[in-house]
């Protein structure tokens, strides 16, 4: 939970930032994309969100996490598959086991929505 609990307040302080820099007075989402090798967990996210966002710019905010499988590809035959156990690393088409990871360690903020207005007009 302390690792989703810094991740939190990471995007928080950053989103606000943001907001103020562009003039917005409340934030209404906050869409964060994580991949599965961040090891964070998304209803820990959810938690740390609701226990962050105290002050009136974050007040009835909604945070939308996208989750993003593992994605490798093999060094031998460059097929691409996704991963589901993040320990077992194997090409299902050839049997390799030296692949690289092409996704699945994202962690972003990929955007946030907001009002200009504590009152939500514009």
């Amino acid at each position: 939970m302390m690792h989703e609990l810094s991740i939190i307040q990471s995007v928080v302080d950053t989103v606000r930032d943001s907001a103020l820099q562009n003039g917005i007075k409340r934030v209404n989402k906050v869409k964060l994309v994580i991949g599965k090798m961040t090891m964070a967990l998304p209803d820990s996210l959810q938690f740390a969100f609701e226990a962050v966002i105290v002050d009136e710019m974050f007040e009835n905010a909604v945070l939308e996490i996208e989750e993003r499988d593992i994605t490798c590809e093999c060094s031998s035959c460059r097929h691409h598959f996704q991963v589901d156990d993040a320990y077992r690393f194997i090409c299902p088409n050839c049997g390799h086991d030296r692949v690289d990871i092409i996704g699945g360690r994202e962690l972003y903020i990929d955007y946030f929505e907001g009002d200009e207005n504590i009152d939500g007009t514009s």
